[in-house]
């Protein structure tokens, strides 16, 4: 019987050897599709030696998704951005951004009170080498007290007159031993001494530097070429220059139970000697300058100046 009632007016579909017309689309063999016919019924495909197990779903199952997978999710989206997958991470903080609140404002502090003293320092030193003006005269102790003696500024390395000699200060003594006679001691160059102690120290005494060179500028300055005081500090200079050699010789140069009576200084000063692409000739025989014997009080000698 066949499967269409003849009274339902439904066209019978057409029986053929070959078994009933199916509607598969491609085979697993990979065989050629069904193809529609041009009077709109559907021709079958050649009959396929292997036949796939699996049903095949009918026209237009090529353009449908497969059985079980839902439908297509449209276009890529791409990757997430980073900051939705993934916390920020921030570049740990250096410096004094990294201390506390606190300490943030002591560091500020600190730093508010050095640039307040350079400032302070660079005006005081500005004031003290500027000629002479109101500021100077209404707040000039002031600004010495602070320059002094520390900061002191000369001019001496520059123009008009750079140093161009050597100056050595030499002394020798007069010594009463313990018998009672009395002896001469040779020049000791006290210069050459300050000059060993700071050569290869990298961090010399002012008074191995300074406390000489500047006693026997204060003497030169207060004395004649006759070495009489002139001023009312020439006596001073005297006595300083004075001090400063016995404790030299004290502490190193006279032999031991022996006092100093009296002590003789002398300057010896030689000429730099030009570079050797200059033309200029000086003479470099050194010039001594000699003074006179001093007496040397009692409180002065054994052990130093007191």
């Amino acid at each position: 019987m066949d499967a269409y009632d003849g009274g339902s007016g439904a066209p019978r579909r057409a029986d053929t050897s070959d078994g009933p017309a199916s509607s598969e689309g491609p085979d697993s063999s990979g065989g050629p599709e069904a193809v529609s016919s041009p009077v709109g019924g559907v021709l079958p495909a050649p009959r396929a030696e292997l036949r796939s197990s699996t049903p095949v779903v009918g026209a237009g199952a090529a353009d449908e998704p497969a059985q079980g997978q839902g439908s297509d999710p449209g276009p890529d989206p791409g990757p997430e951005p980073a900051s939705a997958t993934a916390p920020r991470h921030l570049p740990p903080r250096t410096g004094v951004a990294a201390l506390s609140p606190r300490y943030q404002v002591g560091a500020a502090l600190a730093l508010a009170v050095v640039a307040v003293t350079v400032c302070v320092h660079v005006g005081m030193v500005f004031l003290h080498v500027a000629p002479s003006n109101t500021v100077t005269k209404a707040h000039g102790k002031a600004i010495d007290d602070w320059i002094y003696p520390e900061f002191e500024q000369n001019w001496k390395l520059f123009a008009p007159n750079p140093l161009q000699q050597n100056i050595a200060v030499q002394v020798r003594a007069q010594i009463r031993g313990e018998d009672g006679g009395s002896r001469t001691t040779g020049w000791y160059d006290l210069s050459a001494q300050d000059g060993r102690d700071i050569d290869g120290n990298l961090v010399p005494s002012h008074t191995q530097q300074n406390e000489l060179r500047r006693a026997w500028d204060f003497f030169t300055a207060t004395h004649d070429g006759s070495a009489r005081p002139v001023g009312l500090r020439g006596a001073l200079a005297e006595t300083y220059l004075r001090r400063i050699v016995v404790m030299r010789l004290e502490r190193g140069a006279v032999d031991e139970g022996g006092v100093v009576e009296r002590v003789q200084i002398r300057s010896r000063t030689t000429n730099v000697p030009p570079p050797k692409w200059s033309t200029d000739k000086v003479s470099t025989t050194p010039v001594y300058r000699v003074l006179s014997w001093w007496s040397v009080p009692d409180g002065v000698t054994e052990g130093g100046a007191r």
